[in-house]
């Protein structure tokens, strides 16, 4: 037990014992105050109390060299470097134990350090210094929105955060500015350190870049199918065509690259595309599922012939037979949409499929299929600036959506027949009013926009199943893989088939629709908020932008506006009465680009 007078630390403060009791003592401190503790929560330091401070003379650390890695009392240790062991030279060597660079604490015991484990200490503490004052420079030039190649790091680690690839850094905290990619990405627009143009989406969601890959192409012999006139139509900007379409007089065919034959099931370009599971079609990009110089060595059209797997089918009376399904070699006629519009009525075979197709569609309709005409937009970055282009409706269009529709009810109808396990694409009827049926073929903005939280979540599966929205008894993917994970399995499976291999089973199947589900999840993500942030800055770009608004659902005064113009949905509090479909001109007057949110109001 310490007796009343004697020097303690509490806290790094020092305190004086002024009463003992059984189980506690009273401290009482420079400043007048005090307070009862327990025996274990002070250090004692000398037996007579005086009144001592932090200003300590320069101690010869010499002298401990001969006695490395030894244990010392305070009071041995403090005559060791001050000669006297007074409660002034006694604090101060506590102060060195606090600090431990030379000696610690273990208990009420000092612990010497080695010369190796000083020198190793200083250097750090060296680097920590250098890293304050490097951290307090770049914290001051960015409160003056100062760029200094000499804050590369911490900049760097900004970027970190503002790409998800970090959840914290220094130089955020010291600013007082949260650690969230959002906030890191504020900083950095207003620092001018990134432009604008910069999408962090990809990174933010760990969607793979493309890689090319040496390739061991693989050759066979192919039915000659070259005497057909097969069309690939797509948009003008097209790099990769995934299909092509013909019609012998007898037989329609549908021709898909034939991916497959170079990209076998579990080799390792198919853990490369399952790792990607899609192509991100962006404003500013596009990211391969493939790599690149697959995707141009599969691509339709890309030389005088072309490798195919073709699908051909009777069609009468919109009852599919005689499916008969080939690796084929096609020459491939590439047209854009625009040129096929100009076509349709001069070529015999695009204007019998054309009529096919029709007839398709109207018996899918007759089957419940509901097709909603919400607009959609291209979003292009065009010299630095933001382009958006409304995509218009064509017939050629029309005709290439429905031979693709046509072409997943063929291959769900083969693998049905021929009990082959496939991701077939299953939705439940949905919970539509009468009056959306009834006039599902002319619905106005608003119908169509009620009608989008009617329909129930469409299911990859491997048993088929009812399409509801399609209008058919069973649908798979299958025309697009080059771009698509699960039309390539589909594509491989139909391979297999065809050469007598063994196909996947229902629960490998399953385990690849869960590994593409979860991927998928991300890139579309990534698609959505890249063209968000696309969206925002093309409304930053022309900022005196005027559209129209069609109110498309009323909830007391706050009312759900589409923009056709930008297909964007807003929200608006009204300040008098409206009905649904009316029109408002809007303009936005706030553009928040790091959170991708556009305040509009009405003109």
């Amino acid at each position: 037990m310490f007796k009343v007078g004697t020097l303690v630390a509490y806290k790094g403060k020092p305190a004086k014992i002024s009463a003992v009791t059984t189980h506690k003592y009273d401290l009482s401190f420079s400043d007048g105050s005090s307070r009862k503790v327990r025996e274990k929560d002070f250090r004692y330091i000398h037996p007579n109390f005086a009144s001592v401070n932090d200003q300590c003379p320069v101690a010869d650390m010499s002298v401990l060299e001969d006695l490395q890695a030894e244990s010392l009392s305070l009071k041995e240790l403090t005559e060791w470097l001050f000669d006297d062991y007074s409660s002034q030279n006694a604090w101060c060597t506590n102060l060195l134990a606090d600090d431990g660079l030379y000696f610690f604490w273990n208990k009420d015991i000092l612990i010497l350090r080695s010369t190796e484990q000083i020198k190793v200490i200083e250097k750090q503490r060296q680097v920590k210094s250098l890293e304050i004052e490097s951290l307090q420079r770049c914290v001051d030039n960015l409160q003056n929105k100062i760029v200094d190649e000499r804050d590369s790091f911490w900049l760097s680690e900004i970027e970190k955060v503002a790409l998800n690839q970090s959840r914290h850094t220094k130089v955020l905290s010291a600013l007082s500015i949260d650690n969230t990619p959002e906030r890191a990405h504020q900083l950095l627009l207003k620092i001018g350190h990134w432009s604008d143009l910069v999408n962090p989406y990809l990174e933010r969601h760990k969607i793979y870049p493309d890689e090319e890959l040496t390739l061991d192409v693989k050759e066979l012999t192919r039915e000659d199918l070259t005497y057909l006139k097969s069309f690939a139509i797509d948009n003008s900007d097209s790099s990769d065509a995934d299909d092509a379409i013909s019609f012998d007089g007898e037989k329609v065919w549908i021709h898909i690259a034939d991916v497959a034959t170079q990209v076998d099931i579990d080799s390792e370009l198919d853990g490369y595309a399952q790792k990607r599971a899609s192509n991100l079609y962006l404003p500013d990009q596009t990211i391969h599922m493939l790599p690149p110089n697959l995707s141009s060595l599969c691509s339709l059209g890309e030389s005088e012939k072309s490798s195919a797997l073709s699908v051909g089918f009777k069609m009468i009376d919109c009852q599919i037979s005689d499916i008969k399904i080939l690796q084929s070699e096609i020459k491939v006629v590439k047209m854009s949409y625009e040129e096929a519009d100009k076509a349709l009525k001069e070529d015999k075979v695009l204007s019998k499929l054309n009529n096919l197709t029709k007839s398709h569609k109207a018996f899918r309709n007759n089957n419940g299929a509901i097709k909603l005409d919400l607009p959609n937009v291209d979003v292009k970055i065009k010299n630095k600036k933001v382009d958006i282009q409304i995509q218009t409706d064509s017939e050629s269009r029309e005709l290439v959506a429905e031979m693709m529709v046509i072409a997943g009810r063929v291959i769900a109808q083969y693998a049905n027949e021929h009990e082959i396990s496939m991701p077939f694409l299953t939705q439940e009827v949905g919970s539509f009013s009468e009056d959306i049926i009834q006039n599902k073929e002319n619905l106005t903005a608003a119908q169509a926009f009620q009608a989008t939280r009617c329909f129930k979540q469409s299911k990859i599966t491997p048993k088929a199943s009812l399409h509801a929205g399609l209008g058919l008894s069973c649908y798979v993917r299958v025309t697009s893989p080059i771009r698509r994970y699960l039309d390539l399995l589909t594509q491989q499976q139909l391979v297999r088939f065809i050469n007598n291999q063994t196909t996947l089973d229902d629960t490998q199947i399953k385990q690849r629709i869960t590994q593409v589900n979860a991927v998928i999840s991300r890139v579309n993500k990534a698609t959505r908020q890249s063209i968000e942030h696309f969206k925002c800055l093309f409304l930053k770009q022309n900022n005196n932008w005027r559209g129209k608004g069609i109110i498309v659902d009323l909830n007391g005064n706050k009312a759900t506006l589409l923009i056709p113009e930008i297909a964007m949905i807003t929200q608006l509090k009204l300040k008098s009465k409206a009905q649904l479909e009316d029109e408002i001109e809007l303009r936005a007057v706030s553009i928040n680009l790091e959170n991708r949110s556009i305040d509009f109001k009405p003109l």
